[in-house]
């Protein structure tokens, strides 16, 4: 099987960071799980004994505590500073930056509209930081339902793909007075997503490695399936099925900001025996 790997995939600045900080914060607790990889999180429990902790009443004082790359509702981290807590913050410098400006934003009246899966961790972060009621919207159909206000600030998660957010964008500045538009979908993603679509258009089958749980990885599997049906998300080379690499050539790979290189090495390597 001829393999070939996506221009741009894997650990992007904030990841690499995050674990940078666990490893030298031995015997530390993570509140919340650092990165949405579970295999890389065992590695970090086995080798460097970090806990994760998703409860922050249940963390005891004046205890080292690492927060997430993802970030932490702003509530939570004020809690844990009043607990003594010593607080290491990994928090990616590109989520501190939608967090700001939802702060400031809000401050001076404007109607937050965040781009995002409510659901995440990153985005319940940033939506602590508004003064006002934010709109969390995961698609242009779901803004259709909502009222706006006559000023809007437009902030994004960090995972999110472009072309949706100019779709949003575009939507707000034809029916508001006032928009303020703010890219905040990282640099990393944006590299990560368009080599994947560039090899999607060239393979017979795309394999994304990467966590489940994994915003950007999804997007990415997203993409590639566009123009590659045969498009599939796997953890590791234990998830990988013979019947996908029947009758095919050339298989692509990318993987996920959370994915590690030893996992994708593993995954290469059992592709190339097939």
């Amino acid at each position: 099987m001829e393999i070939k790997m996506a221009k741009d995939y894997g650990f992007c600045f904030g990841v690499k960071r995050a674990i940078q900080i666990a490893e030298k914060n031995q015997n530390s607790l993570i509140f919340g799980s650092l990165i949405h990889n579970a295999k890389e999180i065992n590695r970090l429990e086995k080798n460097f004994n970090v806990k994760i902790e998703e409860d922050p009443k249940k963390i005891p004082k004046n205890k080292s505590v690492i927060i997430r790359t993802h970030g932490i509702p702003k509530q939570d981290l004020e809690y844990l500073k009043n607990k003594g807590a010593k607080i290491t913050d990994a928090t990616c410098p590109y989520v501190i930056k939608p967090q700001q400006i939802v702060e400031s934003m809000s401050k001076e009246g404007y109607q937050i509209v965040l781009f995002g899966d409510i659901n995440h961790p990153e985005v319940k972060g940033v939506i602590s930081y508004a003064t006002n009621q934010a709109l969390v919207i995961n698609s242009l159909e779901e803004l259709q339902e909502k009222k706006l206000q006559r000023k809007v600030a437009l902030v994004s998660q960090t995972t999110k793909q472009t072309p949706k957010l100019l779709q949003i964008a575009s939507y707000l500045v034809e029916r508001c007075t006032e928009v303020r538009i703010f890219n905040t979908i990282c640099n990393a993603t944006s590299y990560n997503q368009k080599a994947a679509l560039d090899l999607s258009k060239e393979v017979d089958i795309m394999i994304v490695v990467g966590g489940k749980t994994s915003s950007n990885t999804k997007q990415l599997l997203s993409i590639a399936k566009q123009h590659c049906e045969d498009s599939y998300l796997v953890e590791d080379e234990n998830e990988l099925e013979l019947a996908w690499f029947k009758d095919k050539k050339l298989c692509g790979i990318t993987a996920g900001a959370s994915t590690p290189d030893w996992i994708i090495e593993n995954v290469k390597q059992k592709i190339s025996t097939i």
